[in-house]
């Protein structure tokens, strides 16, 4: 199983506006800038955050975005899922259709089996985990630490 840039870039996203907590909003620039992302690639990951109700404007269009609730609720799975219908690490665990021995196969009920752990793994972390993990290791989440904030 390979995890894809955009949920890549969006946990980074969320760690971003989290790590530490932002109330007056951080801008899409400059989370593209301390992420060395581009904003043109870091559009959609916005966009899909927004939807899956992890994030907000915090005035409206052109202003920041701060987290839309707090980093203990959020799960690293609802990240995951704001990109993917998943996680799914064979097809057929998704898919039984795909293959004619998906119903008696000991090999996809191993494989699901470990699916379980990974989805259990991802919604049993939460952002507040991983921001305090940061904290403890005084870890930069923002690379070049630009703090243009919303006033």
């Amino acid at each position: 199983m390979k995890v894809n840039t955009k949920i890549r870039y969006g946990l980074r996203t969320m760690m971003e506006l989290g790590c530490p907590e932002n109330k007056k909003g951080i801008l899409q620039k400059d989370i593209a800038i301390n992420q060395e992302l581009s904003e043109k690639y870091l559009d959609p990951i916005i966009s899909a955050l927004k939807v899956a109700g992890l994030i907000s404007n915090v005035g409206g269009k052109k202003s920041g975005y701060i987290l839309s609730k707090s980093k203990s609720k959020v799960k690293i799975l609802d990240i995951f899922k704001a990109f993917e219908h998943g996680p799914f690490i064979v097809q057929c665990i998704d898919n039984p259709s795909v293959c004619n021995r998906s119903e008696n196969c000991v090999a996809r009920e191993f494989w699901t089996g470990l699916n379980n752990v990974i989805i259990e793994y991802l919604k049993n972390t939460s952002l507040e985990e991983l921001c305090l993990r940061c904290k403890k290791q005084n870890t930069p989440i923002k690379k070049n630490k630009i703090k243009r904030v919303i006033k």
